[in-house]
């Protein structure tokens, strides 16, 4: 009897258990690997800025640009010094200001101010140079549809550094 075609292409594929034919050999490896393909001009290596990036301020100099506020969903979380935001707070951040400065941060269209305590890092965002707690932003009159104001912050008091402990670092 002749096998079906079904039966032929089972066959085909089956393997065959009593073969004694060894597999075929590998190919050959090479000694290197192949050289990837050349590019018209080679990337350049990131140049680093050119500007320094900007340290810790302890002048008690003013400094003038726009202001911020925290929105609510940072309110519990950690700040740079450790403690918890409390959107009721006299917290601020600054880029350049030492944690622990305080500093009397005037709108500058309303002539409002208010004294608030350094307790964290920021804004991250160009041209801003304070983030407020909601509580300090109502006090000198920056509302959430305004969003921003131009203020001056001045320093009243800037902590020493201490020389004793090392230099605080977070890494992200």
């Amino acid at each position: 009897m002749a096998p079906t075609p079904r039966d032929r292409s089972t066959q085909d594929f089956a393997p065959d258990v009593n073969s004694s034919r060894e597999a075929p050999p590998a190919p050959p490896q090479s000694a290197a690997p192949p050289a990837p393909p050349q590019s018209a001009a080679p990337t350049p290596a990131p140049k680093p800025s050119s500007a320094p990036k900007p340290g810790l301020d302890r002048s008690g100099s003013k400094q003038v640009g726009k202001a911020s506020f925290y929105a609510d969903k940072f309110a519990g979380r950690k700040m740079a010094d450790g403690t918890r935001m409390n959107p009721r707070n006299d917290n601020a951040a600054s880029k350049t200001l030492p944690l622990g400065t305080t500093a009397r941060v005037t709108n500058l269209d309303t002539g409002r101010s208010a004294v608030v305590t350094i307790q964290d890092r920021g804004p991250f965002v160009k041209g801003r140079i304070v983030d407020l707690s909601p509580a300090t932003a109502r006090e000198i009159g920056l509302s959430r549809e305004d969003g921003l104001a131009q203020v001056e912050v001045t320093p009243l008091s800037i902590p020493e550094p201490d020389e004793t402990k090392p230099a605080r670092t977070t890494t992200r």
